[in-house]
């Protein structure tokens, strides 16, 4: 059995950590408000604007636009959005096994990675890494997000990437991240677009120029609103785990603290015992 002393040492070392903890707990909680209302005020423009690409995209048939030119795929290029930090439960680990499971075939396949851990996880484990972005802070700006899609557009139009897909944590409440992976690249019009009514549109100065401000604008859209989904989750999952690490906390000082008294109680027995035998010796 351990000693009072190693006890009471190791219930300041659990009191501290419980401590550190409770802080980020409550800091991931403010930070969370802000991120929720990021992504709560970019998925109606998001959502907007890819109505609007359909609409446009089915009434400018014949149009083309080197984003949405569909050919053989002899490379794929997989966006993974994670956290640059750990500490959030199984956040990190969820988002990085959905997109090993949507990578087909690792030889031809490039990883972006957006986040320390999506960088390290992929380096590590041999993938062909074509750029990284990391250290993007806790407000995400969209001129972060252009970048990105920058990056990947040009490639694309290049032929390097024959499609790029983009995979990231959707937020959907406090306890719940979602991993899905998305076609970025080449642009596919929304299937409700097909159906209803046809509307005629008049374009100036022709359908290729609003297309070619219309599609960078939705890719950098796109991946901004991930980018925000994902800081959003992360800050949930870290509340989450460092609620549960708190009350963890807690539940193993509470035992310690059991095992110290009765480490105390074994003492005090112990000495009592022993005064007794010393008297009995004399008498």
């Amino acid at each position: 059995m351990a000693s009072a002393q190693d006890i009471r040492r190791r219930i300041k070392s659990v009191k501290n950590t419980q401590q550190i903890t409770k802080a980020m707990k409550m800091v991931a909680a403010a930070k969370l408000r802000r991120a929720q209302e990021s992504v709560v005020s970019a998925r109606p423009f998001a959502t907007k604007i890819k109505e609007v690409l359909g609409r446009v995209a089915a009434a400018s048939a014949g149009a083309s636009h080197p984003l949405l030119e569909v050919r053989e795929v002899k490379k794929t290029c997989y966006v993974v959005i994670s956290a640059d930090r750990g500490l959030c439960g199984g956040f990190n680990a969820n988002v990085l096994r959905k997109a090993s499971n949507a990578i087909k075939d690792p030889k031809s396949s490039a990883i972006v990675g957006v986040g320390r851990k999506s960088r390290d996880f992929f380096n590590r484990r041999g993938y062909e890494m074509a750029a990284s972005f990391v250290g993007l802070g806790e407000n995400i700006q969209f001129f972060q997000a252009k970048e990105i899609a920058k990056f990947v557009i040009d490639k694309y139009i290049a032929g390097d990437f024959d499609e790029v897909y983009l995979v990231f944590s959707e937020f959907v409440n406090v306890l719940t991240q979602r991993p899905v992976a998305v076609k970025l690249l080449p642009v596919e019009s929304p299937a409700d677009e097909s159906k209803g009514p046809k509307v005629e549109y008049i374009f100036e100065p022709s359908a290729e120029a609003v297309l070619a401000d219309l599609l960078p604008t939705y890719v950098e859209t796109t991946v901004f609103r991930a980018m925000l989904e994902a800081k959003a989750g992360e800050q949930g999952a870290r509340m989450t785990a460092m609620d549960s690490a708190t009350k963890n906390a807690k539940d193993m000082i509470n035992k310690l603290t059991l095992s110290l008294n009765r480490a105390r109680q074994a003492a005090i027995t112990k000495e009592i015992s022993e005064i007794v035998g010393g008297a009995a010796a004399l008498e």
